[in-house]
């Protein structure tokens, strides 16, 4: 086990990348990344932001979450790629564009070194804000 010198938590390997603190807003996250990675979450971010001009930003599942009466999409960093978290039906109904992506249920994995297919992340996060709340009836 190995115990982190700034936060103190547990982690099972040795210096495993994770969040230290509270991270209150998305900017404190992308700040908390690699150098490399932070134009990456931000054109991704600004990607979301423009599919979904009207829903806000806060942080859910210490993860990036844009929320419009529920959570629309979460995404993040991680050793190898950046996770988007759109959830198991967008990823159903986007699967045939998905192709050639590590997916999971509710999880798209875009690894780093590919171009970031910010169109199909675009309609993703619109069709997620127009079918927000179905499911509740709202």
């Amino acid at each position: 086990m190995w115990l982190c010198p700034k936060c103190g938590r547990e982690f099972k390997n040795a210096g495993q990348h994770h969040f230290c603190g509270k991270i209150a807003t998305i900017d404190d996250y992308i700040a908390d990344q690699p150098a490399e990675v932070r134009p990456l979450l931000s054109s991704v971010r600004e990607t979301i932001r423009a599919a979904a001009p009207g829903a806000e930003e806060k942080i859910s599942w210490r993860m990036p979450t844009f929320w419009q009466g529920e959570n629309l999409v979460h995404f993040a960093a991680f050793k190898g790629h950046i996770g988007l978290f759109p959830g198991g039906e967008a990823v159903g109904v986007f699967a045939d564009r998905l192709s050639g992506l590590a997916t999971s249920k509710g999880a798209i994995r875009f690894p780093y070194g590919k171009p970031i297919d910010h169109e199909v992340i675009a309609d993703i996060v619109r069709w997620r804000a127009q079918n927000a709340g179905a499911k509740r009836g709202t």
